[in-house]
């Protein structure tokens, strides 16, 4: 099929199929094919997941309310699925691109997602959500811009970069996975990429004097990290869709599944300087480089990297704590980022969650609440639509942890529509835990050693906490949440610590409303895929 009649045809589909969203919102369209490619990453050949033929995959580039049509073609010889890491999807879970919401694309078929990046700005990623797919690439950078008359809280950059981070192995992803599922650990990772380059192979152009923006996202499978360059200060101006304080740091921790914008300035003498990126928390330390090069560059880098910070809590904790919200700024609306005060809204339900790890059956498990999560034969967001029993059971996780094993089930947690609630993440463990919920950014209101009680409440942020979808919580601690459930749909609350997620470190909070409205949740996609006990079935007219 030649181009511009494939590119008819899929406008033509969208607007059939995209009927909801605001008529004067912009369309971008995007054809995607997935493919197993050869990659040499780390100097080894592997099999790697290429969209488009690249590693990682293109950028997406878009303005608030921007109407995304991507079409995905799967060419891999297994199901697949794209997760879109912060697009809030809102009113429209069907499109998370999770297998709790949407079934998986059979292999030689293709997909067409609908989204609208509804009241959003930031920066983001999307990644594969199957079959420990992650650990092979597919992933790539969402940056979301403000519309032209909504102020933002800095001048336009000279340049505007994708930094993609993340700890990799040399393996193969089916040989992990096959690890996995015989109820093992994985081993410590074999290095660090950069926008899926080892260390030394890749560069970064600018002019002195001028100032920069990274998008920096931690796309990796098991580490926290650290990002840093070479005698240069880093501004940070965004969190995951919220402008920050632009409070100045010489690094900046970026744990699992966690996204920022800094901003820099080429003002050094003219040189190659290192771009630094390295391990936390770990015995064995783990880094790898890229070049800072200024265009009138005398020389090329000098001495070792820059070292960064590595086992210290303390230090990561007390940066965590001074990222805070720009009150005054203007996010995705006119109206400045204080104007919701989050802080004197009562909350009207507490839920703590309790990760921990053991043995089921012989083999390894991650749970929460007791709970390792376990796939059903179809996707809980189809079972809701068609209300096809046996599927899942409402209440199947507590909303407190509670002593005793841990055992495998379809958990879901049911929360109503409208509610504002507090989450407590309670980390008994001793290595560092992301958490991410999607549909929802959050308020992140206190974070602490030791137990969470009532009375830790007294040291919450009220005020400025930063707002965003992901947060850590640190070894024997504790992090809570505000957030304002109102999202309708099935959303996945999950660990970015990938292993763990694949071996049920994972739940599904339920968002619930009797009402039938379309202001409250839009009908299934008419090119919904339907499998397991949703085969055969209607999507609607």
């Amino acid at each position: 099929m030649k181009l511009p009649v494939a590119v008819a045809l899929l406008c033509a589909t969208a607007a059939a199929l995209f009927t909801i969203a605001a008529a004067d919102s912009p369309y971008r369209f995007f054809d995607w094919n997935v493919t197993f490619g050869d990659i040499y990453p780390l100097g080894v050949r592997q099999t790697g997941i290429l969209i488009n033929g690249q590693f990682p995959g293109p950028d997406i580039h878009s303005v608030t309310n921007d109407n995304l049509i991507i079409n995905v073609h799967n060419s891999l010889n297994e199901p697949f699925l794209i997760s879109w890491s912060g697009i809030q999807n809102r009113r429209n879970s069907y499109e998370d691109g999770v297998y709790g919401t949407t079934c998986p694309i059979p292999p030689g078929k293709n997909f067409t997602y609908i989204l609208q990046v509804k009241d959003q700005i930031g920066s983001f990623f999307y990644f594969p959500s199957l079959a420990f797919h992650k650990a092979a690439g597919g992933f790539g950078g969402i940056r979301i811009l403000s519309r032209p008359r909504i102020p933002v809280p800095f001048p336009d950059p000279a340049g505007d970069y994708t930094v993609l981070i993340g700890d990799w192995y040399k393996s193969n992803h089916t040989n992990l996975r096959a690890v996995l599922d015989r109820g093992r650990k994985l081993p410590f990772p074999d290095g660090i990429l950069i926008n899926g380059r080892g260390p030394g192979s890749a560069s970064f152009n600018v002019e002195q004097g001028k100032t920069y923006r990274l998008r920096i996202s931690n796309v990796g499978l098991q580490n926290s990290l650290n990002f840093r360059i070479q005698n240069h200060r880093l501004k940070l101006v965004e969190v995951e869709g919220t402008h920050t304080l632009q409070t100045t740091y010489s690094s900046i921790d970026l744990h699992l599944g966690q996204s920022c914008s800094v901003l820099f300035t080429a003002d050094q003498p003219a040189k190659d300087y290192y771009i630094a990126v390295s391990t936390r928390f770990t015995s064995r330390v783990l880094t790898s480089t890229v070049i800072l090069r200024y265009s009138n560059s005398a020389g090329p880098v000098s001495g070792p990297p820059p070292g960064g910070p590595t086992i210290q809590i303390d230090w990561s904790l007390n940066q965590a704590r001074s990222i805070r919200k720009n009150l005054t700024a203007s996010g995705p609306r006119p109206n400045p980022q204080g104007s919701y005060h989050y802080g004197l809204i009562n909350t009207t339900r507490t839920i703590i969650l309790a990760n921990s790890a053991g043995q089921v059956n012989g083999k390894q498990r991650y749970a929460v609440n007791r709970v390792s999560f376990v796939p059903a034969d179809t996707p809980l967001k189809l079972a809701d639509y068609f209300k096809i029993g046996g599927v899942y059971r409402v209440g199947s996780i507590s909303d407190k942890p509670h002593g005793g094993n841990i055992y495998l089930d379809t958990s879901v947690m049911q929360a109503d529509y409208r509610a504002f609630i507090e989450i407590v993440f309670q980390n008994n463990e001793n290595i560092v835990q992301s958490w991410h919920l999607d549909g929802y950014n959050f308020f992140v209101v206190g974070m602490d050693g030791g137990q969470w009680t009532a009375a830790s409440r007294k040291g919450y942020n009220l005020r400025d906490a930063v707002s965003r979808c992901t947060t850590q919580v640190y070894p024997r601690s504790w992090t809570a949440v505000y957030v304002a459930l109102d999202n309708v749909g099935m959303w996945n609350l999950r660990s970015e610590f990938w292993a763990r997620q694949y071996l049920g470190q994972q739940f599904y909070l339920r968002v619930y409303t009797t009402s039938t409205s379309l202001r409250d949740e839009y009908l299934i996609p008419k090119n919904a895929l339907l499998c397991g006990r949703a085969r055969g079935r209607r999507t609607r007219p």
